[in-house]
This record gives C-alpha cells, structure tokens and sequence, in this order.
C-alpha cells in the first residue's frame, strides 16, 4: 500500500472516527436498493488495490471502464429513443412521426402481448389485449404500415420482442425491401434475447436449445445480409423489473451474453465476426451511484472476458455497447408526478455512466400507456440534460471517486462469483432448467418488497409522504379504443381472402423442412412475410416442430 495514499491511522482519520461514534445518527436503512451495506465514508484503503491502467484506463481503450469512444458526449450525444407503440401499425406510425418532430433521433417499437407471444390479433388468446400495451403486430402488411413514410434505410430501430423476434425480423426485412431499401443499410437493434426470457419475463415460443438455434441463424444471416444490425440486445432490464439486486442483473445478462457467444462461435462463426454487432439493454434504478458503478463494472468485465476467454481480436469485440430504460418498477400510481424526478434522476444515472441510447419512462406508464404530453415530457428530461446541466462536457466526471471506484469493484468481483454458481449448475441452460436464476431473482424480489412494507426502505407517496385524502388523478391518461381489436380482425380477414393460399402452404411447409433439415429459418422467415404468412401461422409451424417449454416450480 501506498504510504502516501493511504488515511488509515492517520491522526485525521482518528478524530473523524471519534467523531463519528459521537454524532447523532438519525434512523435510517443505510444499505443500497440491492441491500448491500454502506459505510458512512470511503477512502483511498477501500480502492488500494485498484491500478490505473489496468482497472480504469483511458475512454476508448481496453478495458473501457470509462466509456466505449475516445470523446464519449463531447463527440455525439446518445441515442434519444423513446420505446412507443400502441393500437394499430397506423396509430403508432403517427405517434413516431410525432416523436420524431420533436427531437428523438432513434425509434423504439413496444408490441402487445398476442404479439410477443406470437400470436395474431385474431386468436383466442389475443381477446382483450390487442394494442393494449404495444403495437398490434400479425403481418407483413402491418410492419410496412407501421413504417409508411419512414426512411427504413435512414432512421435506427430497436424492437422489444424476444421469442418470436426472428420471425419479427423478417418481417421489418420483407418491410424494407417492399420499400426498395437494401438490407445492408437496416440500422437497429432487436432484442431478441430469449435467454432471459426464462428468467424472468415469460414470453418465449419453443424450449431453449431450438430458440437458440434460431438465434444463432440470425447471426449467421446478419452478419452477410444485414452487417449493420445488433442482431440480439442482451438485457438486463427485465431481470432487474422482475426484482433482482443490481449484481445480479450485471451477472445474469453478462452469463446470457456469453452463452450467446459461446454458441455463435459453435456454429462455425469467427468471433469478431458476430460480436461486435452484439449490444447490451439495462435499467437503470433509483440508487444513483450503484446504477453508475454497474454500468462501468459491466463494460470492464465484457471487456477482459471478450479479450482473455473467448479471444477476440477486433477491439470492437471487446466493446459492451448499450441502450438504458429507466426503472417502470421505480415508478408510482400514487402521486404520479413524483415519477418524473424518479426518471429524471434514473436518466442522469445512465448518462454519467456512459450509455449509449436512454430511453425515459414517461410519469402515467403505471396507469396506462403515456399520453402525447407525457411522452414529450420524458422526452424534455433527456434534452435538459444533454443541453442544460453540462455533464456531457466530460467523460467519466465520477472516475476516481473513492465510492464510485469501490462499488465498481464490488460489483465486479459480485458477478464473479455469480458466474461461477452459473459454471457449477452446468452453465446458463442448465441454470434455467433447474430454477436456479428464478430462485434468485424471487428471493431478492421478496426482500426488496418486505422492506417496503416494513417501511425500511422508503417510497415517496406510497409508505411516506402520503396524501390519505387525495383526491381523483389530475392528469389525463391515454386509453385505447375497442374499436383497435375488431380494425385487427377485419385486416387479417382481408389479408388472408386475397392472398396466395397455395403460395401460404408452400412456405409454412419450407418452415417445417428447415426446422428438421438445419436450413436457416430467418431466409424462410423472410420469404414466408413476402407472402404474407401471419405471426401466428409461423409461430405455430415452430410450436409444432420444437414443443413448448415448461418452466421448472421454483416455489
């Protein structure tokens, strides 16, 4: 240790603990979100270990602790991109241009249940859903009204769907090439991370190895026919909604990342061949400094893994880029105005750790989907602090920070022994098929939500600060017509009275042939949307070859 360093024992040291031991200390729960203790006060003994060059480093170089690019905000500001959708294709190709119009600068496409369960907004399953709380998705015909007018070859995309992503993905492919754009000019990402779908959110189509598969088809597509596409956004969101601690979010999605790896590479792909166009999507919570320590944690430990185990070369392999959502689960019914300080401090959360596009809930999304004015809001909030506050101007402000630096390290070395757990349970799928990831994330979610009760963690408007004679809601809340589901019904009835039927059973056949014969299914994908297949005639061809899965009983 360095003498010069260190405080320990030092004369000052001495009297601020007897100071401490002194003082008043007003009664509080003094741990992280996550439950991890604080002390009162870190020091340079809590970061002795940590070496510059090897921890830290500079912006743009290994191991990208402090940001992916040399200039990070000085050079471009993140990616704006609000998630949006609701209704039908038609409803939400007004609600991007609306977006659009004012200042965002990447679109973000939420769809409904039927939708990412892969059903068609005429099944049984889908009655009362349909648009409810995303864009109603069945065919070919919707994703090319769903971008009428959009530049495809000119605007980014993202898209939040996961077990039926492939077959989403052929459809926004067929879309592009109806409108004369070049695949090899489709900018975006989809999510498409089915993985955690197991653990936690619930919405896959097949078993894990045949969704795998398919994944691994897209990667070997992409990489051809469409090299600028993020062909899978490895997310920790839906791990934390769910109720993980943060290490466990950085550890879980960084596991994913890496079986996904492994498995892009078992289907005869050279690493740096796939891995750059990989991109990462996490929350972004209400405990300000873990959130930024995360953050910078998970770009160190892609960085040294991508590097040292998997090999990779190209630096660009190296890279952990992400997009950032602020926390839904942060947000209250109760006194909603509140959620946009929640988000605002969210946001900032993810901006001074270095992400690479935000999107901001809006304060209304705990009641219904956001008005017009809430999503502008949430919008405003992202530009205050990209044109107002300045913490753009330099990157990293917070490295050095002996907090900041030790929760860092904590993290990192948290996720390691995750990943171990992960190794002795026989890696990721076994992991999931025991319940092992499910369990862990159910304990940490009870905790958090006993601590609420208690009223040991507190939540403004909900178990303090309460108003017990508040009147109704003051703001306006966005509802969705009827009249969306029975519009679905009446397309898809037209859809399927004037389309090929013969030229329908020749693809959806080519499906069933591909599913056993190896062939890759995002080629058949693409080809079956030309013809206008449905989702849900797609989705069902997979069901049929591959069975459904069952999730093991965690409780």
């Amino acid at each position: 240790m360095n003498p010069t360093t260190s405080v320990k024992h030092t004369d000052s040291q001495a009297i601020w603990e007897a100071a401490m031991q002194k003082a008043r200390v007003r009664e509080a729960n003094f741990t992280t979100i996550s439950g991890e203790e604080l002390q009162p006060l870190y020091t340079p003994d809590d970061v002795a270990d940590l070496d510059f060059e090897r921890d830290l480093g500079y912006p743009g170089q290994f191991p990208y602790t402090r940001g992916v690019h040399p200039t990070m905000y000085r050079g471009r500001l993140w990616t704006m991109r609000q998630f949006a959708g609701f209704g039908t294709a038609a409803q939400t190709n007004e609600r991007f241009k609306f977006l659009l119009d004012h200042g965002q600068t990447g679109l973000s496409v939420a769809f409904d249940f039927p939708t990412l369960m892969g059903y068609d907004s005429d099944h049984a399953y889908s009655l009362g859903e349909v648009g409810q709380v995303g864009v109603a998705i069945s065919s070919l015909e919707d994703m090319s009204t769903l971008f009428d007018g959009i530049p495809m070859g000119e605007v980014s995309t993202s898209m939040t769907i996961n077990g039926p992503a492939p077959i989403m993905l052929g459809f926004y492919i067929a879309a592009a090439e109806k409108q004369g754009v070049d695949p090899k000019t489709l900018r975006g990402t989809i999510q498409n991370d089915i993985l955690k779908e197991y653990q936690a959110q619930h919405a896959w189509l097949v078993a894990p190895e045949p969704a795998l598969r398919m994944i691994t088809d897209m990667m070997v597509y992409c990489s051809e026919h469409v090299p600028q596409w993020n062909t899978i956004s490895i997310s920790g969101y839906h791990i934390r909604e769910a109720g993980s601690t943060a290490a466990q979010e950085l550890a879980f999605t960084l596991a994913n990342g890496m079986e996904y790896v492994r498995r892009g590479v078992a289907a005869g792909l050279d690493v740096d061949q796939f891995a750059p166009r990989l991109s990462f999507f996490f929350d972004s919570h209400l405990d300000f400094f873990e959130e930024i320590s995360k953050f910078r944690a998970a770009r160190r430990i892609w960085a040294r893994k991508m590097r040292d185990e998997f090999g990779a070369k190209d630096p660009r392999s190296w890279m952990l880029r992400f997009h950032t959502q602020t926390a839904g689960v942060s947000l209250t019914a109760q006194q909603p105005e509140n959620n946009i300080v929640r988000t605002a401090f969210e946001a900032l959360a993810a901006v001074l750790g270095g992400t690479q596009s935000l999107h901001t809930n809006s304060m209304d999304e705990t009641l219904a989907l956001p008005t017009e004015k809430s999503v502008k809001i949430a919008l405003r909030t992202q530009q205050i602090i990209a044109e107002e506050t300045e913490v753009a101007h330099v990157v990293d402000p917070l490295a050095g920070s002996y907090f900041v630096e030790a929760q860092t390290n904590r993290l990192e070395a948290d996720a390691a022994k995750y990943f171990e757990e992960i190794e002795n349970a026989g890696g990721v799928v076994p992991a999931i098929e025991s319940g092992f990831f499910q369990s862990e994330i159910h304990r940490s979610a009870v905790r958090y939500q006993r601590a609420i009760e208690k009223g040991t963690k507190h939540v403004v408007g909900v178990n303090c600060y309460t108003e017990e004679n508040a009147g109704p809601l003051e703001i306006e809340l966005h509802r969705i017509d009827k009249g969306v589901e029975s519009e679905q019904h009446a397309r898809l009835a037209a859809l399927r009275a004037r389309r090929d039927d013969a030229a329908v059973k020749r693809e959806l056949d080519a499906i069933h042939a591909a599913c056993r014969s190896g062939a890759n299914l995002l080629e058949r994908f693409i080809a079956a949307a030309h013809v206008e297949c449905t989702l849900g005639e797609i989705a069902q061809v997979l069901r049929d070859e591959f069975g459904q899965f069952r999730e093991p009983k965690i409780l």
